[in-house]
């Protein structure tokens, strides 16, 4: 399962992480974010121990979102050593993401 990341924790367990992380913006009420949800968690188990993957729900987190641009959801963000280094707007296939995390790695 992805991890649930906050706005009080997003710095610590994604700007600091020294992993890759996967970082799920999403909201429920969003019918592609639930087709995105099940391959993040997915990749969550794929990449345990190697990435971190999380979820941000922007109705609760607004704070990062609004830092990183994110106005369509589902947007997928990778970071590494804290820096921005993907972004995928909309609903793309497993290979897309995880292509994107073993460029990072």
């Amino acid at each position: 399962m992805a991890l649930e990341i906050t706005d009080k924790d997003f710095e610590e367990v994604v700007l600091k992480s020294d992993k890759p992380v996967l970082v799920d913006f999403w909201a429920a009420w969003c019918g592609p974010c639930r087709m995105v949800g099940p391959i993040i968690d997915e990749i969550s188990k794929d990449y345990d121990g190697k990435a971190v993957v999380g979820k941000v729900d922007v109705d609760t987190n607004q704070e990062f979102a609004a830092k990183y641009g994110v106005r369509n959801i589902p947007t997928v963000l990778l970071f590494k050593d804290g820096e921005l280094v993907n972004r995928q707007v909309g609903v793309a296939s497993k290979d897309t993401y995880t292509d994107a995390i073993d460029s990072a790695m």
